[in-house]
């Protein structure tokens, strides 16, 4: 039934599972990061962070530190579930080596970007609870891109809210490196969103974070 967009007639299950499997993997990239906004809001509110400002340490290297942590959380997360795809059946048709490096560093790149937007949640969060509610859009916008059905599958008035995020061509240029198949211009557009968002977060973050507390 999920299958049924692609094609002529839908898809069998393995093309399908072939289709499925880079959309799993950046809605893995971003389940993961929420925990990055839960623990720096723990940070924030537990005192920990009040500690630190008073000590001879490099300031911003408490947020960087959350922020390496959370990328390297979401790729071990991804190497897992990727296991599990391969082991069911997931195979790369047609992708080289280049392929290959481009999607990882694809993968790594999207992390960062939405772990910089976790932190800065995290940062103007009052409590855990809220800091896991206020990054629940980076589990929602994934189940409505392109990771389940194409686009142009979907009724034509929710075309446009799928197709103007940043899931939608960071699962494109994915699915495309690891099948072998173009890409067209959402290579630049996936880019462009994780350079965008990685810039807005990080700024957003540090100054948040180097506000003094009241």
């Amino acid at each position: 039934t999920m299958s049924a967009g692609i094609g002529h007639g839908g898809a069998g299950r393995s093309a399908y599972l072939a289709y499925l499997v880079p959309g799993l993997l950046l809605m893995t990239v971003g389940s993961t990061t929420i925990g990055s906004a839960i623990s720096v809001s723990n940070d924030m509110t537990e005192g920990i962070i009040a500690r630190f400002r008073t000590m001879a340490i490099h300031r911003p290297s408490v947020i960087i530190g959350h922020v390496v942590g959370g990328v390297l959380q979401a790729v071990t997360s991804v190497v897992l579930v990727g296991a599990i795809g391969v082991a069911i059946g997931f195979r790369s048709t047609g992708a080289t080596v280049l392929d290959w490096l481009a999607a990882f560093g694809l993968l790594v790149l999207f992390a960062l970007a939405l772990t910089w937007i976790a932190v800065g949640m995290g940062l103007v969060s009052p409590s855990a609870e809220a800091a896991g509610n206020n990054a629940m859009p980076l589990i929602f916008l994934p189940l409505i891109s392109s990771a389940f059905v194409p686009v142009h599958a979907m009724p034509g008035w929710f075309q446009p809210v799928a197709k103007y995020q940043p899931f939608t061509p960071a699962i494109e240029t994915l699915r495309g490196l690891l099948l072998g198949t173009p890409i067209g211009h959402n290579g630049w557009l996936a880019v462009a969103w994780c350079l965008g968002l990685t810039a807005l977060g990080y700024v957003w973050a540090m100054a948040t974070f180097n506000r003094d507390p009241k």
